[in-house]
Order: structure tokens, then C-alpha cells, then sequence
């Protein structure tokens, strides 16, 4: 089980989220807020979201996931109970690759992402402000 590098991380996340208008923050351990309505500082912005919808409660909506078996790259984007977070599992960091298996590691992921709140990348797509 190896770790997926920043730089992969990075990657991975514009092929897959290649609409030109999307900004996105990507936390340390592969989790991504896709801020749908940017406003003000992403970063700040990104970090609200993953603090109150990353970390995960067994028994509650926050301890539900689903997994996307990606076309566009190798590995798993699995989902939580905010459309706009999601985490990515690479095809080497979980050794059981059923769906329930790489859930649960993508869960975990985005759990330590949504109490760490460590940002590695921000990708700011807004384009420049219209003139008066």
C-alpha cells in the first residue's frame, strides 16, 4: 500500500475535473472540494466545507460513501454525503479493491483530511473580473 504523491494527486485531479469553471482545493491525502460557487478566499472556503463534511461518523450520513470506478485515470473516486467533497484512492493504496474495501479507505482518507485540513493545492479557475 503506497501513498499517492502530491504531484500525481494534482494530476489526477485536472484530468478528472477538467471543466474550465470549477475551482477546487485538494487536501493532503487526496481529498477535493469542488467549490461550485466560488466566493472570496478558496482555500478559506475549501477548509469550511472538508471541516464540517470530511471528518466521518459511523452510524450517521457522514459515515456513507459510494465509489466511481474512474474512466479517465487509474483508482476510485469515492463520495460522501456532500456532492463537492470527494476522495481519491489510487490502484496501489488499497489492498482489497472490492467496493466496499476501497470505500471505506477512501472514507478514512477524507476523514484525516476533514481534521487535519492540510491543503496542497489550490486551482483557481475564476476568471478575471468583468469590467465595470
Amino acid at each position: 500500500m503506497a501513498a499517492v504523491g502530491t504531484e500525481i494527486l494534482i494530476d489526477v485531479w485536472q484530468r478528472l475535473l477538467a471543466d474550465p469553471r470549477k475551482s477546487w482545493v485538494l487536501f493532503e491525502h487526496g481529498t477535493c472540494v469542488v467549490l461550485t460557487a466560488p466566493n472570496g478566499e478558496l482555500a478559506e472556503q475549501a477548509t469550511e466545507i472538508l471541516k464540517k463534511f470530511g471528518p466521518a461518523h459511523a452510524g450517521s450520513s457522514a459515515g456513507d460513501f459510494g465509489v466511481i470506478d474512474l474512466k479517465d485515470a487509474e483508482g476510485w473516486v469515492v463520495t460522501g454525503h456532500h456532492n463537492d467533497v470527494l476522495t481519491y484512492v489510487g490502484p496501489d493504496e488499497s489492498e482489497v479493491q472490492s467496493e466496499v474495501a476501497v470505500g471505506l479507505f477512501g472514507r478514512a482518507k477524507r476523514h484525516r483530511d476533514g481534521t487535519e485540513l492540510h491543503i496542497v493545492h489550490v486551482e483557481d479557475r475564476r476568471g478575471p473580473a468583468d469590467p465595470a
